[in-house]
């Protein structure tokens, strides 16, 4: 428990996503800011630039250059992390704890800022991140290569957090070998039913009766989430003739693709598709409106959604043993079904059957499930503090393979001499041609110092060979490694040129 008047520290939260995007880890790290500064100490977000976002918070956000190009791939916009404008900004700053909540760009300008400030990183660990990349790199090896590179940018931090158990498990089987702490979410609502009239009066906007019982989805729309199980068991309980009405809160790519499958199932009259719902009050309505919250999902790693529903005394349905159902006891804080059509539309029979029932497993749910983002990031803002001391001591855990930790030095150093220039007079770099042209003229002398990656360790210019294979004809240059006899750090040679190439590569001549 942090105490009142204890040193409050300076925190870069770091994500990929954040409003005018709105997904559960954005919501995460405005809630980490907000309560950070108001309670304990001061935060920053950096985030990539979105054209027309407002960022009028009570913290600071420092947005950098960003490209549309992964936008139809994935919704979101890519980050360019190494912007030396930004990262100068960073340096200046002087934070004690970089936190970073997504593996990606975040997590490489998290590596390129602790190279500059020697500060350590914690990295959350919030969704996992490999099925979103099999869903959008078709090419088998490629995506499992990019997974693997993911899977060393957050082995390269100092300390990694998971949002449950499970969550931890899924890093484990991508190839993390490190520990991790499990630091649970919480969420912004209060413990409480949003008014009861305001819920009446939206299930009556969207021609919900009062005998009628309403099931609710709330989160992005994208198959994986287990909503073509929610429609193929709604048709069940539609051929049976059951009473009921589907509603559907969010937006995402599948969006159309959902929609069009509820009318080709013939429950368009049944389903109701809100979109977004940005206003957290009127999410509190959307949800008290719902009397079982539907979750089918193995894809999620804590599932927010579920402790949001118990922040409104609303029941939800989880499938046994996924991540969103850890700490569920079925039956009195949730209902467990198994991942099937059969079992999912028997749960919502016996839905329809006990309303009452309902009723009281979404009181005990928020009496035992609910946690608010108070304690949640109380707990966090007391391990920064052992973080911090761990990285001070020699203890930190990261684990960094030698090349790429080689290009974050690199990319340090090029960024610290663009920002240099940068610095010079106006006079000197505008209105002086012959300075111009003397400064490019150095920097062309110091560039291939600045690229240069440093020797492998335990290697000299002098066990550089060049060696042919008998077998294969091809001919490789690299460090000849005596003990295991055979060259390291390989590359194939083709030309002269590619023999130039790599003695530059280590700046050597």
């Amino acid at each position: 428990m942090v105490i009142l008047g204890s040193e409050k520290l300076n925190i870069c939260l770091m994500n990929d996503s954040f409003p005018p995007i709105i997904d559960g880890v954005a919501n995460a790290v405005i809630n980490y800011a907000n309560i950070i500064n108001e309670s304990f100490g001061r935060a920053t977000v950096v985030t990539p630039l979105y054209p027309g976002a407002k960022d009028d918070y009570g913290f600071e956000v420092v947005r950098y250059r960003s490209m549309p190009i992964t936008v139809k791939l994935c919704g979101y916009r890519m980050g360019y992390p190494f912007s030396s404008s930004a990262l100068d900004k960073l340096v200046m700053d002087e934070f004690d704890i970089i936190h970073s909540h997504c593996p990606f760009a975040s997590t490489m300008m998290a590596r390129v800022l602790r190279e500059k400030t020697n500060i350590p990183i914690v990295m959350t660990y919030h969704t996992k991140f490999d099925i979103d990349i099999r869903r959008d790199i078709k090419n088998e090896a490629l995506a499992n290569q990019v997974i693997k590179i993911v899977a060393e940018n957050i082995s390269a931090c100092d300390e990694v957090w998971t949002v449950s158990r499970g969550a931890g498990e899924n890093l484990r089987s991508l190839g993390y070998e490190g520990d991790y702490v499990v630091m649970e979410n919480g969420v912004d609502f209060p413990r409480g039913r949003a008014d009861a009239d305001d819920a009446r009066e939206l299930r009556h906007y969207y021609g919900v009766p009062d005998d009628t019982t309403l099931f609710l989805f709330v989160g992005r729309l994208v198959w994986y989430k287990g909503i073509r199980l929610i429609l193929d068991a709604l048709r069940k309980l539609a051929a049976k003739g059951q009473k009921f009405n589907m509603m559907f809160v969010g937006d995402g790519l599948d969006r159309k693709e959902i929609e069009d499958y509820a009318e080709e199932l013939g429950l368009t009259d049944r389903c109701i598709f809100t979109g977004a719902v940005s206003d957290r009050e009127d999410l509190r309505v959307h949800y008290t409106a719902g009397e079982l919250f539907l979750f089918p999902s193995e894809y999620d790693t804590n599932g927010i959604v579920v402790r949001e529903a118990a922040a409104c005394g609303v029941a939800s349905m989880l499938i046994r043993n996924s991540c969103a159902a850890e700490g569920i006891v079925d039956g009195r804080t949730g209902i467990l079904t198994e991942a099937d059509v059969e079992a999912v539309a028997r749960t919502m029979e016996f839905a329809i059957a006990n309303r009452a029932k309902l009723r009281e497993i979404g009181e005990n749910a928020m009496n035992e499930v609910y946690v608010s983002w108070e304690d949640s990031i109380n707990h966090a803002y007391d391990r920064y503090f052992a973080v911090r001391e761990k990285c001070m001591s020699g203890r930190s855990q990261r684990r960094e393979n030698f090349l790429v930790n080689s290009l974050f030095k690199t990319v340090d150093e090029i960024t610290s001499a663009v920002q240099q220039i940068r610095k010079l007079p106006t006079s000197i770099r505008v209105t002086s041609g012959r300075v111009r042209m003397a400064w490019s003229k150095k920097l062309k002398k110091i560039a291939p110092t600045l690229m240069a990656q440093s020797l492998p360790e335990g290697f000299t210019e002098r066990d550089i060979r060049i060696e042919s294979s008998v077998c294969t004809g091809e001919t490789l240059i690299g460090f000849f490694d005596r003990t295991e006899n055979k060259l390291a750090y390989a590359e194939l040679v083709e030309s002269e040129t590619d023999v130039d190439r790599f003695y530059k590569k280590y700046g050597l001549k």
